[in-house]
């Protein structure tokens, strides 16, 4: 049986899965995560190693790896990311390539997700898709009739980056940007701005009692009934409708995929960013545009991966 080989490098963990096509999907078969290694070197000869293992004794079609940017794709090089500083210098792909006998690419992670999205979640049948991370950061990955739109310099979907407002919370180094709005450290900073007045107003949220709040504290709190924490969702949907409005005008897309926070937080951004979306975008362009929660949930890493491995084999 022949298989795929994904590697998921993050900051903090790196995952090596095998998968399996399984009619027009994929099976994931075995997978193993280890903390990440202190440098490349290591990381590297222990993701080849747990991938052997893993597929050993089968035929291997295909490996991707998807990892934080910036990287060069062509060359299979990471650029020091901020996540990983220090890694560059060495092709990935032809490290595992040469260690596994199969062609390997390496791809943002967020164009990864995209690509996986557009294959077996909620991207299914679009033509012109935008997945947005929405988790720690804001990135974004563009699948135009099904392959990765990556731009003159491979940065395409840097949306984060978009400064929506003069001031406001800071994401991507830029303060109201659209990172700074709609993610989770941009959740964390609303919640304690607004936390903050409300305090002065003479009602202290309950979740500044706590230091490590984040957006799933400050929702639970919306959803108990807090008002300011309803009030940190309200400015943060608002700003996600706002953003995406430039994403739906420019580009035209059918579907927009949002991930992580959006999905577990659907039920407190939707109202507002739909309110936005229909005050700034053309009527036409916005009927025409389906948007709507990722489908493939925690799993998402392994799939993208697995997702560049199977691009790899053909």
């Amino acid at each position: 049986m022949s298989v795929y080989v994904g590697l998921d490098i993050g900051g903090t963990k790196c995952a090596v899965s095998i998968g399996a096509n399984e009619g027009q999907g994929i099976r994931i078969l075995k997978r193993e995560a280890i903390i990440t290694p202190p440098n490349q070197a290591e990381a590297m000869a222990a993701m080849i190693a747990l991938a052997k293992g893993l597929a050993q004794g089968q035929h291997v079609a295909g490996a991707g790896i998807s990892a934080g940017g910036p990287l060069d794709a062509e060359a299979g090089m990471l650029l020091s990311p901020p996540n990983l500083p220090g890694w560059r210098d060495v092709s990935l792909t032809a490290q595992v390539s040469a260690a596994l006998h199969a062609p390997c690419v390496l791809e943002n992670d967020a164009n990864a997700c995209a690509l996986a999205e557009w294959r077996w979640g909620a991207g299914q049948g679009s033509r012109v898709m935008v997945f947005l991370t929405f988790g720690t950061g804001l990135g974004a990955g563009i699948v135009i009739d099904g392959r990765i739109h990556r731009g003159a310099t491979g940065d395409a979907g840097e949306l984060g980056h978009w400064r929506l407002t003069g001031f406001g919370p800071s994401g991507y180094g830029k303060a109201g940007s659209f990172e700074g709005y709609c993610s989770g450290g941009g959740i964390r900073q609303l919640a304690m701005i607004i936390g903050e007045q409300h305090r002065q107003r003479g009602s202290i949220p309950a979740y500044l009692q706590s230091e490590k709040y984040d957006a799933k504290t400050v929702a639970d709190a919306a959803r108990g009934g807090d008002a300011a924490a309803q009030e940190v969702f309200q400015v943060c949907g608002d700003a996600l409708g706002r953003g995406l409005s430039l994403l739906v005008d420019f580009l035209n897309p059918d579907r927009i995929v949002l991930g992580s926070v959006y999905a577990r937080c659907e039920d407190l951004l939707t109202l507002p960013m739909q309110a936005a979306l229909r005050e700034e975008c053309l009527p036409r362009t916005l009927a025409a545009c389906h948007i709507v929660p990722a489908a493939l949930g925690e799993t998402i890493g392994d799939y993208a991966a697995l997702a560049l491995a199977r691009q790899a084999s053909q």
